[in-house]
């Protein structure tokens, strides 16, 4: 059976927004997945065999991995990276944009900045995420009405459909915070929603995952890797136990995760070892490059991995990433000059395109081929290359994952000029970079986009068609990516550890770091320390806004302080968080009144904890209700009616 995109545009009436669950499905291509999913032209009519099932929770599984490939006609703008311009970890960086998303605060309201395109991808998250949500909803619609099913068969899939529903909501609550529910597919327009509380959903997404966690097997149970397995059910209810408050639970379940599952953390080196370009960029060998090349995340010798994403190179649902493209400097531009003023870089093929050799060619100086050619759509923040990898006072020389002499860590010194077309840049051909002549003038105009270090194991996903001799732009390929990692799991029950009050927090947190080789070790952790080591081992994995929202949520709950004493009030996050003091603390960017971009200064507040509820596709279409909008924008009421219990909501999706 073939997916009709065009049969599914038409076929479901756009509605409400994405809300009434009848949205339009985007991204379509003539391949969009392989095995064919359902045709949701009629659910009724095609939703009746196990087949058909199998195809719609495959097309679920598919849509989550968006969140880190989708990008735009110009390769630009991963949805992720928007999360990221919202954390202490990474800002807006591509400087020839006159519209950078810098002046958060400034330009993100309910009518202005809610993009899907270069600038930001929020509407992406909004729209995108309730269609994931109508994914699911269509899977436990017409799961009853499919023959043949014995009861376990059946609960395993309303078990991976209500994953994907609980993984969709819980974004939403720590993005938009009180948002509709929606738990059903409707056969009319819906367009008197009420917003329901956070608290409420998610008490009722925990409810579904603990089912979720009995129905759904184990992966040592299942022949295909990439669907949802009972350890990614667990994980997700160990941040659903987090979010209500439930720490005890949320530890217990991270016990059986970490230690009856039969997953350990990577300690050795093992797969395919991948030395790109060792003439350029040489690799020593180690376990956290082999933990993070596409080609070893999803084999059976990997007992870390919960749960992969597939996104392998050569199958006809791939899709090219361009993660070099988006998150590595733009080294070839005029902005970074050598000593005796000259640009800095230049990338060359190794032939012509009539096959010859290319004279200006070297071969260890092929950073195009060896690291890959970038033009920042976002940048690191100086926390997140430098202070962060401080710990006790010092920097930690030997932790794996900020290493350059093993090959993992790039920093611009240790990239050597090589503009050979220049007849007049001989004398420092060869060398390394410089920041600063020997007069200290500065030799990068652009340090914003320019100039700033990565981790070269993280963002390296080589594309092979464009690793040809003609090519010199290598911007991203295919590959398989984590979800959920053991690793994340550690530091979840450090988390609920933390909020317990049980001082042994520490010892989740050293495990990570024992692993990564690092000679620092904690004595003990605050919130602080351990947020700075997910930021250290989960980079672009986490949601990191996302996770830093959750984190604000229950660090709030719990009562317990930051590492400055601060406490928080679940009512009045907008005014004060922990993300905000973060934020302020961390992000060398934001609201310190020392960049100015296309005169447009970095700037962020506390209400941009959360993002603003959209106006015209969603408050204003839901014309016959009234949605709530979040505090500090345009349109917040405080005496919006809510729905407080998830199963009153529930309820009225069948009034009309």
């Amino acid at each position: 059976m073939r997916l009709n995109c065009n049969n599914i545009k038409r076929g479901l009436s756009k509605g409400f927004l994405m809300i009434a669950a009848v949205a339009v499905a985007s991204s379509c291509s003539e391949d969009f997945l392989k095995p064919d999913p359902l045709s949701l032209y009629e659910p009724e009519k095609t939703l009746t065999t196990r087949d058909a099932l199998e195809s719609a929770l495959a097309m679920a599984d598919k849509h989550v991995r968006s969140y880190w490939t989708y990008y735009n006609d110009q390769d630009l703008s991963l949805p992720i990276s928007t999360d990221y311009m919202f954390s202490d970890l990474a800002v807006a960086s591509k400087t020839d944009d006159g519209a950078i998303f810098a002046d958060i605060s400034d330009r993100l309201t309910p009518t202005n900045s809610i993009e899907n395109n270069n600038t930001n991808r929020i509407k992406y998250f909004w729209e995108e995420t309730y269609i994931g949500i109508k994914y699911a909803n269509t899977i436990i619609h017409y799961i009853d009405k499919v023959e043949g099913l014995d009861l376990a068969t059946r609960n395993e899939f309303l078990g991976r459909a209500y994953f994907h529903r609980a993984y969709r909501y819980l974004a939403l609550c720590f993005q938009f915070k009180d948002v509709p529910l929606i738990t059903h597919i409707i056969d009319h327009p819906k367009l008197d929603y009420r917003s329901t509380k956070r608290e409420a959903i998610l008490e009722m997404i925990t409810s579904d995952m603990e089912n979720a966690v009995e129905w759904v097997p184990e992966q040592s149970k299942m022949t295909l890797i990439g669907m949802v397995n009972k350890e990614a059910c667990r994980q997700l209810l160990i941040k659903c136990y987090l979010a209500t408050g439930q720490f005890q639970k949320a530890k217990e379940q991270a016990d059986i995760l970490i230690d009856q599952s039969g997953y350990s953390l990577m300690e050795n080196e093992f797969g395919t070892f991948v030395n790109p370009d060792p003439e350029t960029w040489n690799i020593t060998r180690n376990v956290i490059w082999d933990l993070h090349r596409p080609e070893n995340k999803a084999i059976k010798a990997n007992k870390e991995a919960l749960w992969v994403m597939p996104n392998h190179h050569g199958t006809t649902s791939a899709v090219q990433m361009r993660s070099m493209r988006n998150l590595l400097p733009w080294l070839d531009s005029d902005n970074i000059k050598s000593p005796d003023n000259q640009r800095a870089f230049g990338f060359y093929a190794r032939e012509n395109s009539d096959g010859s050799a290319n004279k200006y060619y070297k071969a260890n100086q092929d950073y195009n081929r060896a690291l890959g050619r970038g033009i920042a759509h976002i940048r690191p923040t100086y926390f997140a290359t430098h202070s962060l990898w401080n710990v006790n006072g010092v920097k930690d020389a030997t932790d794996l994952r900020h290493n350059t002499d093993v090959g993992n860590w790039v920093t611009m010194e240790s990239l050597t000029y090589n503009n050979y077309s220049n007849p007049r840049y001989t004398q420092w051909q060869g060398k390394n970079l410089r920041l600063y002549d020997d007069k200290g003038k500065i030799l990068c105009s652009d340090t914003v986009r320019c100039w700033f270090d990565w981790p070269h194991y993280k963002t390296y996903i080589p594309s092979e068609e464009e690793l040809i001799a003609t090519s010199t732009n290598h911007r991203g390929g295919a590959g398989d990516l984590y979800c959920y990692r053991l690793a994340e799991t550690y530091l979840l029950r450090a988390e609920a550890k933390f909020y317990l009050g049980d001082a042994t927090a520490v010892d989740d947190v050293n495990k990570v770091r024992e692993r990564a080789k690092c000679s620092q070790l904690y004595t003990s952790v605050t919130i602080d320390d351990i947020m700075d080591e997910r930021a250290r081992e989960l980079y672009m994995e986490e949601w990191r806004h996302m996770e830093l929202s959750r984190v604000s949520y229950c660090l709030a709950l719990s009562g317990k302080a930051d590492r400055d004493g601060n406490t928080y009030s679940v009512d009045k996050l907008s005014e004060e968080s922990f993300w905000y003091k973060r934020i302020t603390r961390c992000n060398n960017y934001y609201n310190r009144n020392m960049v100015v971009v296309k005169d447009r200064y970095y700037l962020i507040a506390p209400h941009n904890i959360y993002w603003p509820i959209p106006q015209n596709d969603a408050i204003n279409a839901n014309r016959e209700g009234k949605l709530s909008q979040n505090p500090g924008y345009d349109g917040y009421d405080p005496n919006v009616v809510m729905w407080d219990n998830w199963k009153d909501a529930v309820a009225d999706e069948y009034i009309n």
